[in-house]
């Protein structure tokens, strides 16, 4: 059945598979994330957490990756939550940009990859820190116009503490008079004289501030499992993008418009957005072009391909404006390309 398809069908559905089981398991690891942040994280936490100076909070926000993991492929839905759940947006994009590169298992790959060297991990850890801190400063001082698209607006505290179904199922109430006492106390079910409602054992309610653990991990799956089927469907259109770019774009053109330092970080970058690969292996990648193009562009395509590729620009699409991501993605390639011709 295959063996009528044209070769370069074939080679783009390879792409496409090696992208998708790529990137699978760290969405649904970012999915499990958003919905144990959807359960357990309250506003009040992260007001209390949190420094109140803004610098100091992007900070934060810069160094939280290193302590918990997350690849770029699924780290749009916990910036989502984050956000929701009341984190100040320079704090939840410092995240985003940093914690695809700063955890400890992108830090190994990309020293196991140029030869048990340091320098390009540490040039890495760099240029993530500098482009996190500008758009975060730029988020904190600058940008007025709204982050998230219309009807995603941050939930309050009342709404995210208590899951739906935990919340008392038959309310005590009343239109003409108060709840008389005994009703309250009792031990069994009471009919109210003169109103429909039956009034349950106080004693047998389920109270929010004593759910059981299983609940919890219930309400943490079916949020997750809403998260994924929510953001999957983003992934899959991607990576189908991107392995028809990577199969029809002529990439062995680009890689003969290494004549000049700029070109030269210009053509990394378009490489870094359309093969979309995971921070964890495309180290690998970038070693191997070191010979074409030398240090700076080399270290522009690790920094950028974290921030911005066609998969993760498709998720952040989902919850995001338009016009913010168009001024998000043109502020980190401005910067990845400062940072890159400096090195």
């Amino acid at each position: 059945m295959f063996a009528n398809l044209p070769d370069s069908v074939l080679q783009m559905s390879m792409i496409f598979l090696s992208v998708v089981i790529e990137a699978l398991p760290f969405v649904l690891l970012g999915c499990l994330i958003s919905g144990a942040l959807q359960v357990f994280l309250t506003p009040e936490r992260v007001r209390r957490l949190l420094p109140k100076n803004k610098l100091a909070s992007i900070l934060v926000g810069c160094v939280l990756g290193f302590f918990f993991p997350s690849c770029e492929c699924g780290i749009v839905p916990i910036i989502n939550r984050f956000i929701t759940k009341g984190v100040p947006i320079p704090t939840a994009f410092a995240f985003m940009l940093t914690a695809p590169i700063v955890n400890p298992i992108v830090l190994f790959s990309t020293y196991i990859a140029f030869g048990n060297s340091t320098k390009f991990a540490l040039l890495r850890v760099g240029g993530a820190f500098f482009v996190a801190i500008i758009v975060g400063s730029w988020l904190a001082y600058f940008y007025q116009g709204s982050v998230l698209k219309k009807g995603r607006l941050p939930l309050a505290a009342s709404n995210s503490q208590v899951p739906a179904d935990l919340t008392l199922t038959e309310e005590a109430t009343t239109k003409s008079e108060p709840i008389p006492a005994v009703a309250l106390m009792g031990s069994t079910s009471t009919e109210l004289t003169g109103s429909s409602t039956v009034v349950k054992s106080m004693g047998s309610m389920p109270q929010p501030q004593r759910k059981n653990l299983l609940v919890q991990v219930n309400h943490v799956l079916h949020h997750s499992l809403d998260e994924f089927f929510d953001t999957g469907r983003y992934l899959i259109i991607g990576a189908l993008i991107a392995s028809a770019m990577q199969t029809y774009l002529p990439t062995a053109a680009l890689l003969t418009l290494g004549s000049s330092k700029l070109l030269a970080i210009l053509v990394m970058l378009v490489l870094a957005f359309v093969m979309s690969l995971c921070s964890e292996a495309d180290a690998f990648i970038g070693a191997s072009l070191m010979s074409l193009f030398g240090t700076a562009p080399v270290v522009a395509f690790l920094v950028l391909g974290p921030m911005v590729d066609i998969k993760n620009l498709l998720m952040m699409n989902r919850y995001f404006s338009g016009k913010f991501i168009l001024a998000l993605v043109a502020l980190i390639v401005l910067c990845v390309t400062g940072y890159a011709w400096v090195v």
